[in-house]
């Protein structure tokens, strides 16, 4: 198989050539190119035929998000990963850069001590992204029974599913999330009758602005996770950056959120795995859980345990995934109640979480029961 070929655009030129020589030395990628700013990438591109390019965020003359849009116009399928500051200023414009069709991104290292250990950083968090866009994975088939493909409904009135009531959602998502998150959230209504509680795989800061985006654009609050914080219906929680989230009960009914940094899990904190487990612990079968677009298999073990309590598991489908990773491994696994587009998904959200709740309050006491509930398109 050949190399992988990549195109280094940077305006440093020690950057440009940390970035290169840490990519060369591994045997499945060649560095095919390098640029110093966006107008040689652009002039280099149908020269040297990339497979991918590596983007630095900010740039002098064309910025990196003038020379991404560009990228985009000529090329709309060629995989770009941002390499970006961790700064405010480099969160916000890579969360920009998502919103325009980058592919990924990757935060550049500091405070590494040596140039060894940055060029050892940039292998092991850039390399594996580069390999998950141009190697295509592919896992064992689902048995339908184990992951029944979705279904195309009629709008309006619907049966009920039957299953234990759902008191919270939880997400769990990666490379793709924020694009994946900012097409779910904003269709859940005002008067949601959950919590939400989600995990999106980013640094400290990024997790900050990210809610703080998604918050403008929705009808339920969005916010960074605090320790301490009482969950409530019609809210969701980001884990923030850098901190494993969990839910807990406390003396009282009252569920709150809990931080720790124990050790990473499946390389990531906050990891999918953590919060899945949790909710599992703390809710038994009243979770319905959904793990959008994302690479690697954070939220396996955790959707196991969901599902070993009672449980529901949704994922993204392939077709509408940057990466089908996470939620392919879940489906793969036996987990998935069910696989859906990402235009779909709120929609089924709502329908099983109304459902569930038919004839219940949102303190769980008994009412009149209905026969149908109506969803909203």
């Amino acid at each position: 198989m050949p190399p992988i070929r990549i195109l280094v655009v940077d305006d440093s030129v020690v950057i440009r050539k940390v970035l290169s020589e840490a990519l060369a030395a591994d045997p499945d990628i060649e560095v095919a190119g390098s640029a110093a700013d966006g107008n040689i990438a652009l002039a280099k591109i149908p020269v040297v035929h990339p497979d991918l390019v590596t983007l630095d965020v900010e740039m002098p003359g064309k910025s990196g998000i003038e020379t991404l849009q560009e990228i985009r116009k000529r090329y709309p399928k060629l995989p770009v990963i941002m390499f970006s500051t961790l700064t405010e200023r480099g969160a916000t414009v890579t969360l920009e850069a998502l919103s325009l069709g980058a592919s990924d991104y990757v935060t550049k290292p500091s405070n590494t001590g040596s140039i060894e250990q940055t060029r050892a950083r940039i292998q092991a968090e850039l390399i594996p992204k580069i390999k998950g866009f141009c190697r295509k994975v592919t896992f064992p088939a689902a048995s339908p029974a184990a992951a029944p493909k979705p279904r195309l409904r009629p709008s309006g009135i619907v049966k009920p599913i039957l299953h234990m009531r759902i008191d919270v959602l939880a997400i769990g998502t990666s490379t793709g999330g924020p694009n994946a998150l900012a097409a779910v959230l904003p269709e859940l209504p005002q008067d949601l009758p959950v919590p939400v509680v989600i995990v999106q795989h980013m640094p400290p800061l990024f997790t900050r602005f990210l809610a703080e985006r998604l918050d403008k654009q929705c009808s339920i609050r969005v916010k960074e996770g605090v320790p301490g914080e009482r969950l409530n219906p019609g809210a969701a929680w980001i884990a923030p950056g850098d901190y494993h989230m969990q839910v807990a009960r406390g003396e009282g009914k009252d569920v709150h959120l809990k931080m720790n940094q124990d050790p990473p899990e499946n390389s990531c904190r906050p990891a999918v795995d953590v919060l899945f487990r949790s909710v599992a612990q703390t809710y038994g079968p009243n979770v319905l859980a959904v793990v959008l677009t994302g690479m690697g298999s954070d939220g396996v073990r955790g959707s196991e345990e969901i599902k070993a309590a009672g449980g529901q598991v949704l994922v993204q489908d392939e077709a509408t995934s940057v990466v089908w990773g996470m939620p392919g491994q879940v489906a793969a696994a036996g987990c998935a109640d069910g696989i859906f587009p990402l235009n779909e998904i709120a929609g089924e959200i709502e329908r099983r979480v109304r459902a569930s709740r038919m004839g219940f309050d949102w303190q769980g006491r008994a009412h009149g029961t209905q026969s149908a509930v109506k969803v909203h398109n």
